[in-house]
């Protein structure tokens, strides 16, 4: 059993992760692809801009040195900017680019660029542009990042070349960043969710473990009558010459077991439908007190047949929401476990009173008393604090287990106090 809620556990955790990775990956994808489109959008603003601005300068090869100082820009990187750029803060200092020129074959011609470079390099640069087919991409370069653009020129084609390193760094970095935050989260979130499946996994546990017991103390209450029936049935088949009359004490048994096993299943049958039925329940006012009175003048032979002294102080005409069939079985259990349990020459009290906005019932009887461990439990079905005493009284520890369900569906209260030696009282609250 234990291995089987182990793989339930081991279950829900691979579940929960998997479920979790999940949403994870969806929500990184989004947010890459969503940086991925803003980055190739300003790639692309920004080399169309310095397209622009070589497209514009076609006399010839210039080369600014920024680091000489005293060397003066050209002509091209003074004065206004490029139509179309003056608002937008782009300035052609601000990006490392270079132009080349080629003719109809794919030859160089010629080239303009800010900064000193190999020959071989633009050689390099012009031959994987054109190997692409493209006329817009990205390439590596001396182990840069280059963004190109090609523009039909009349003499052939103009290259212009952009670098993105950083950029596409930005995209490097956030993958990295990404692997590093989910490892770190999925790390934690293993841990939480084992904590959580252990402690979801917990009540169901604990379901089963009472759905497991009851079915032993079913069939074992189920068991006893079944092999009084049993032996009882065999000393009749062992005398069958003799008449009914000499065999009615072993019939008179069969009958009572016949009997208590009628009343067990009935009751096991009432808490099913109870619990399957719980928004069926039909719901009306009634008069409680007048339920408790009635309750009591059924049960005042009983009381007065076992030398019990009975006090009741019921307020009048005290009214509650509910099933009054349902209450009344609730009065009735109550009544009956007191007057079991009084002991000998024992006195019972019964009280009905509004406190607050509950209408309360409490039912007290003399006698041994509940020990505090019992009282958490005396509402479990088929528990007992003594089973043989209960046995040899009739009971079979469903009683109080109705009662509970009854009230429960009510919206109500129901517990016990109890002092060993001296009585135990239960409270009935309901409003």
């Amino acid at each position: 059993m234990n291995s089987m809620f182990k793989k339930l556990k081991n279950r829900f955790l691979l579940l929960n992760l998997i479920t979790i990775t999940v949403m994870m990956l969806a929500a990184f994808t989004a947010i890459y692809t969503i940086t991925y489109q803003d980055v190739k959008r300003d790639i692309d603003m920004e080399l169309h801009q310095v397209s622009e601005f070589y497209h514009k300068q076609q006399d010839g090869p210039r080369r600014f040195e920024p680091d000489d100082v005293d060397a003066s820009p050209p002509e091209e990187f003074q004065g206004e900017p490029p139509a179309g750029m003056e608002d937008d803060g782009w300035r052609p200092e601000r990006s490392v680019s270079f132009k080349l020129e080629a003719d109809s074959s794919g030859t160089l011609t010629n080239t303009d660029s800010r900064f000193d470079m190999e020959e071989s390099f633009y050689q390099e640069a012009l031959e994987k542009a054109l190997a692409t087919g493209k006329t817009t991409g990205q390439l590596k370069l001396d182990g840069n990042e280059w963004a190109f653009i090609v523009q039909p020129t009349a003499a052939g084609s103009m290259f212009v070349f952009m670098d993105v390193t950083a950029q596409q760094g930005i995209l490097t970095n956030l993958i990295y960043t990404f692997g590093a935050v989910a490892l770190v989260m999925l790390v934690v979130i293993y841990f939480i969710s084992r904590y959580f499946a252990s402690r979801s996994i917990a009540p169901v546990k604990e379901a089963f473990e009472k759905q497991k017991q009851f079915i032993a103390n079913a069939s074992h209450e189920l068991k006893t009558p079944l092999a009084v029936i049993q032996t009882n049935a065999d000393v009749l088949l062992a005398n069958r010459e003799d008449t009914i009359v000499n065999q009615a004490k072993w019939l008179h048994v069969i009958k009572q077991e016949t009997q208590r096993m009628a009343k067990l299943t009935g009751d096991l049958l009432y808490l099913t439908e109870m619990e399957d039925s719980r928004s069926a329940m039909m719901r009306a006012v009634f008069d409680l007190s007048e339920a408790v009175e009635t309750i009591m003048l059924t049960m005042e032979a009983v009381i007065f047949e076992k030398e019990l002294q009975l006090d009741y102080d019921i307020e009048p005409e005290l009214t509650v929401n509910g099933s009054s069939e349902q209450i009344k079985q609730v009065i009735m259990i109550l009544l009956d476990n007191a007057i079991k349990y009084a002991g000998p020459r024992g006195s019972i009290e019964i009280a009905l009173k509004k406190q607050h906005q509950d209408v309360v019932l409490s039912v007290t009887n003399t006698g041994e008393g509940i020990a505090s461990e019992h009282l958490h439990r005396i509402f479990d079905r088929f528990y007992r604090t003594d089973a043989s005493r209960s046995r040899a009284q009739g009971g079979h520890g469903l009683g109080l287990a109705i009662a509970k369900t009854i009230v429960d569906q009510h919206g109500g209260k129901l517990y016990a106090k109890s002092e060993l030696g001296e009585s135990t009282t239960f409270f009935l609250h309901l409003d």
